[in-house]
């Protein structure tokens, strides 16, 4: 069986031809690996997981009966314990669940000292 003449020349093309679509799939075209998708979507469902139990912590801290004394204390604190005074109050705590994210503990502190301000 005899090839056609320009053969080698129709395989270096298509082998360069493949880098190319590669190097720009992965480099701009926003082409990841089953690892770096699998990373990226642990990382949102754990954003997701806080953006959703930081305010039912916020709320359940701002519910205990001497809880404006406990929010000037907690506005004392370093802005790094504050999550840690959460986590001890047992608020960061949420029902079903035998621990306490630390985490929602950082995010719902950070509610409870800096409350956002009214629009106008």
């Amino acid at each position: 069986m005899k090839l056609p003449e320009n053969t080698n020349a129709y395989l270096w093309g298509a082998a360069v031809g493949a880098i190319a679509l590669a190097v720009v799939g992965f480099g701009w075209g926003g082409w990841v690996t089953g690892g770096t998708s699998a990373k990226t979507a642990a990382a949102a469902a754990s954003d997701a997981k806080v953006a959703a139990l930081a305010p039912i912590c916020a709320d359940r801290f701002r519910a205990q009966g001497d809880s404006a004394m406990k929010i000037a204390e907690l506005a004392k604190a370093s802005s790094w314990d504050r999550g840690n005074v959460v986590e001890k109050s047992g608020f960061a705590t949420m029902p079903g669940s035998k621990t306490t994210d630390s985490d929602v503990a950082r995010a719902c502190a950070e509610i409870l000292a800096n409350p956002p301000t009214p629009k106008t």
